[in-house]
């Protein structure tokens, strides 16, 4: 596949997209701009360690002559934490890291939101590259420069915006993912392609069993079409100051907010973020139907779509319940909110979507009544 820029005047930077390439990690650091790397500290979590991917980044690194640590950290939501920023911001310390570093996140979009946070933060500022080893990470999260970390009561809710100086994305490594984790990365796919492409939405449709089954080569076009889309919002819309970047976050007003809900009752962010993003989508549609602004038949085929690809489309397909009342007071943190006022990103129809205000909150309550 050929590469994409993300175009951001002295802050663009390359995709580079492949199979089996984790060992051009080296050969990549070595051409940025922005200075000589001569020291690499590669950040990943005990899961995706398992599978060498780390070690093959550190030894590609290292057969480019740069200086390289390795670290390991517990793997899931609960490490995306003040607690284990604390943590690492001292081994960084500890380890010689300065602001000619570069801070590399081999893993999915815990260690890719957690390590960007780190590298914004640390000494105010060093470079990080991305190397994305799930589906999530590779068609959303590694792009873009949204970086961050939890709160108990907000997801995302302390971060920055601080853009990678590359991202390195080897589709092989989602043939290690189970299949939780790949269904995760097809929830965030269908949000593309419902509220911005609707191409992509048809060759979901025409192409859902051989995505199900991971074709080495559907699975590269689509995870370049992802980022091809958030490339060019993001060169136009880097720190969503327009609204227009706000349009990549349709279904995830709710799923956030379903994901917090589920911390408050079981202390831990596990509801997976792809599944709770297919259920917040038809939340979304939802709402959007009562406000007239689609058919019945748009909701339905967007349901039919997320169950071909195994995703939930209910709250009741995760074994959660939801208290409406709580989740629309939740929703008041969201950071769509302008003025007081919850903001939805819903859809006018297949593949296009707009930010809109001032809906009643009862309306919202309706939209998640029907699924609880």
């Amino acid at each position: 596949m050929p590469s994409l820029t993300v175009s951001l005047s002295e802050r663009s930077y390359s995709i580079d997209i492949g199979h089996g390439n984790l060992d051009r990690a080296g050969a990549f650091l070595s051409s940025l701009g922005g200075g000589t790397v001569s020291h690499a500290v590669v950040l990943t979590d005990e899961h995706v360690s398992s599978y060498g991917y780390a070690r093959i980044v550190a030894d590609a690194i290292a057969d480019a002559g740069i200086d390289v640590s390795l670290f390991v950290i517990a793997a899931g939501e609960s490490s995306k934490s003040i607690e284990t920023a604390a943590t690492l911001w001292e081994t960084l310390l500890e380890d010689g890291t300065d602001r000619k570093s570069v801070l590399v996140a081999v893993g999915g979009g815990v260690i890719g939101d957690l390590a960007g946070f780190i590298a914004a933060t640390f000494a105010r500022g060093i470079r990080f590259f991305q190397v994305p080893t799930t589906l999530l990470a590779q068609v959303d999260s590694s792009v873009g420069g949204k970086v961050g970390i939890n709160l108990p009561g907000a997801k995302n809710m302390v971060g920055a915006f601080h853009q990678p100086v590359g991202v390195l994305i080897d589709t092989a490594t989602l043939e290690t993912l189970d299949a939780t984790q790949y269904a995760c990365g097809l929830g965030e796919i269908a949000k593309y392609a419902v509220s911005l492409d609707a191409a992509l939405f048809e060759r979901l449709e025409s192409d859902a069993a051989d995505v199900g089954r991971r074709d080495r080569d559907i699975l590269s076009e689509i995870v370049f079409r992802c980022c091809e889309i958030k490339a060019g919002i993001v060169a136009n819309d880097e720190r969503e100051t327009t609204g227009f970047r706000a349009l990549l976050n349709y279904g995830h007003t709710f799923a956030h907010v379903f994901e917090t809900l589920v911390f408050e009752t079981l202390g831990d962010y596990r509801l997976p973020h792809g599944q709770a993003v297919a259920v917040g989508c038809v939340c979304a549609a939802r709402l959007a139907l009562k406000l007239g602004r689609v058919d019945t038949a748009f909701l339905e085929r967007q349901i039919r779509l997320l169950q071909r690809l195994d995703l939930p489309t209910s709250l009741l397909d995760l074994g959660a319940s939801i208290e409406p009342k709580r989740a629309v007071d939740l929703m008041n943190r969201d950071k769509k909110v302008e003025n007081g006022r919850l903001r939805f990103v819903l859809p006018i129809e297949l593949g296009r979507c707009e930010l809109v205000g001032g809906i009643d909150p009862r309306t919202v309550m309706e939209a998640i009544e029907c699924d609880t």
